[in-house]
């Protein structure tokens, strides 16, 4: 099956000569959540705003559902659905006509059922007749994406969904972009709630100073680039780890009172084994001992730092 969204060589130059983006290539498969993660200014929203039709590339292409952006602008820009940071709205308006309205913009028939069914999806239905003025921000964010969702597209983009929002809504909102997916509506997302796209996304992609450094599965992801901790905590604290350990990745914790040794779960060896024989040696004991695993915010860090 083609990618619903193909980006190819695409680059972006601003008249100030900032290069936003870089020879960016990527394909996005229908019905999947893909987690776009970036520091600010790496080229997330500038990447979004070009597929979604809003800016102009400087060279490359995209096609949406097999449309090109360009020239066959109305068949993609119909496809999709845009959540942007901001509240793009009338204040006086209800939250109902908005919705209404932008359902409107597509050239699509009143479906009041419709409309109805994303306001009680997004706990909005008891504020459909209030204006915008009077809303809370989570409120507001809510309406956001009722508004891109009014159209029925296909591709939903979430540039920072739930930035400002509760927790508690937070977790009706991912329910709401789950059953989406279910329905086989693709979802893109850029955010800076890493755990979010930790839960959330089939594929992870790293953007960093207008290129795209990494683009994987999740699982596949965390399988080659997490790595794992063992934490010992010592009997006896110690200032410096003894020079006969030096040969492993070492480092002191916890006011000294732990020792942390971080290796390659994967690898085909660990090299434990041989530590706790050298800690043996060094005279030094422990009285108990954790593993843990790098999360995905762990790794985004890290391929960043590499990237400066």
């Amino acid at each position: 099956m083609p990618p619903i969204i193909s980006v190819k060589d695409l680059s972006k130059t601003y008249g100030t000569g900032l290069s936003a983006l870089k020879d960016i290539n990527l394909d996005i498969n229908k019905g999947e959540i893909f987690a776009l993660l970036g520091p600010n200014g790496a080229g997330k929203t500038t990447l979004i705003s070009i597929i979604c039709g809003i800016v102009t590339p400087s060279s490359g292409s995209v096609t949406v559902g097999g449309h090109d952006i360009v020239t066959g602008y109305r068949a993609a820009r119909s496809m999709i659905g845009l959540v942007p940071q901001e509240l793009t709205a009338d204040m006086f308006e209800t939250v109902w006509t908005t919705v209404s309205f932008s359902r409107g913009l597509f050239g699509k028939w009143p479906n009041p059922v419709y409309i109805e069914k994303i306001l009680k999806d997004l706990t909005l239905w008891d504020k459909k007749d209030s204006k915008l003025m009077t809303l809370s921000g989570g409120m507001k964010r809510r309406v956001l994406i009722a508004k891109a969702l009014s159209h029925e597209p296909s591709i939903l983009f979430l540039d920072e969904p739930t930035a400002g929002v509760d927790v508690e809504l937070r977790k009706e909102m991912w329910q709401v972009v789950r059953d989406l997916r279910d329905s086989g509506v693709t979802i893109i997302l850029t955010t800076h709630y890493i755990r979010e796209a930790e839960d959330m996304a089939d594929r992870i992609g790293v953007i960093n100073k207008g290129e795209l450094i990494l683009v994987e599965d999740k699982h596949e992801l965390m399988h080659k680039l997490g790595q794992k901790q063992l934490t010992l905590q010592l009997h006896e604290a110690i200032d410096t780890i003894p020079a006969e350990l030096g040969s492993h990745d070492l480092k002191l914790g916890n006011g000294g009172s732990e020792l942390v040794y971080t290796y390659d779960s994967q690898g085909p060896r660990t090299g434990i084994t041989h530590l706790l024989t050298d800690l043996s040696q060094a005279g030094i004991r422990f009285k108990d001992l954790d593993t843990s695993q790098s999360s995905l915010e762990d790794i985004f860090v890290d391929l960043v730092r590499r990237d400066r």
